[in-house]
């Protein structure tokens, strides 16, 4: 049994076919999604989705790309689905430099106040970070200073000092399909060093699909085969892998009845 920790079902990609991507993905035995929210915009879309479909949660957030005008109290039409059972996490949030907008100082006031909704709920942050790993680093320090806060790096990409750094803190690393890229030798080498009971895995769907299906549409059931390559990484057998990422899951998702 797997978990595919992170995806985006309600993209338009999926429009004309999310009932045979969700067989797909259970027949692959991936039998729990979290979908997660860009846009507050979102989050009756993700609500319906969890619904209509078992085993499938969302969570509540607006990308650091998303940003266009911050406003604080905006964050707050969160609470209004923290009631929810299959209102599981915060995110996603977190900061990115590759592109030149939004500003830097908005991003970092969104991710900060994520984190404060996170502390509130007691429910984990999704943290995205790209070309901004110093400042990643800086922000979550700071916060966990303040209290404790739990949550996960996704589609980890970023530097072994951000997640040694992350670890202290007890977050969560997630692995995506990015591990099975050619060029990602940094990334396979730092996710060695990560403790099994700290990964979850994800497919971040529909982008970044895993070799043997890189440049086609991803979708959950696309995270077996990072499972697997994974499993060979970390010199375990599959089935230890998928029992331990699970379990890891359930662990950080503690809403979630296992």
């Amino acid at each position: 049994m797997l978990i595919d920790s992170h995806c985006h079902l309600n993209m338009s990609e999926f429009v004309n076919d999310l009932d045979t991507v969700l067989s797909n993905a259970s027949r692959c035995d991936i039998n729990g999604l979290l979908t997660i929210c860009t846009e507050l915009s979102e989050l009756h879309e993700l609500k319906q989705l969890s619904k209509k479909y078992e085993n499938i949660w969302y969570s509540g957030g607006i990308h650091p790309n998303n940003i266009k005008k911050f406003y604080s109290n905006e964050l707050d039409k969160i609470f209004h689905f923290s009631s929810d059972p299959s209102f599981i996490g915060i995110g996603e949030t977190g900061l990115d430099y590759f592109y030149d907008n939004p500003k830097v100082e908005m991003q970092k006031d969104s991710f900060i106040k994520h984190i404060e909704i996170s502390r509130k709920l007691d429910l984990p942050v999704i943290v995205h970070t790209r070309d901004a790993d110093a400042d990643t680093i800086s922000i979550l320090k700071s916060e966990y200073e303040k209290g404790a806060f739990k949550g996960v790096i996704h589609c980890f990409t970023a530097s072994e000092e951000l997640a040694m750094e992350a670890l202290k803190i007890n977050f969560y690393i997630s692995v995506s399909g990015i591990i099975t890229f050619k060029n990602a030798e940094m990334i396979r080498n730092t996710i060695k060093k990560v403790p099994m009971n700290r990964l979850l895995i994800e497919t971040d769907a529909p982008y970044l699909a895993p070799v043997p299906n890189r440049g086609k549409r991803n979708e959950p059931a696309f995270v077996k085969d990072t499972a697997k390559f994974l499993a060979q990484l970390k010199n375990i057998s599959f089935n230890d892998l998928a029992k331990q990422t699970t379990n890891n899951f359930y662990n950080l998702f503690s809403k979630v009845k296992n």
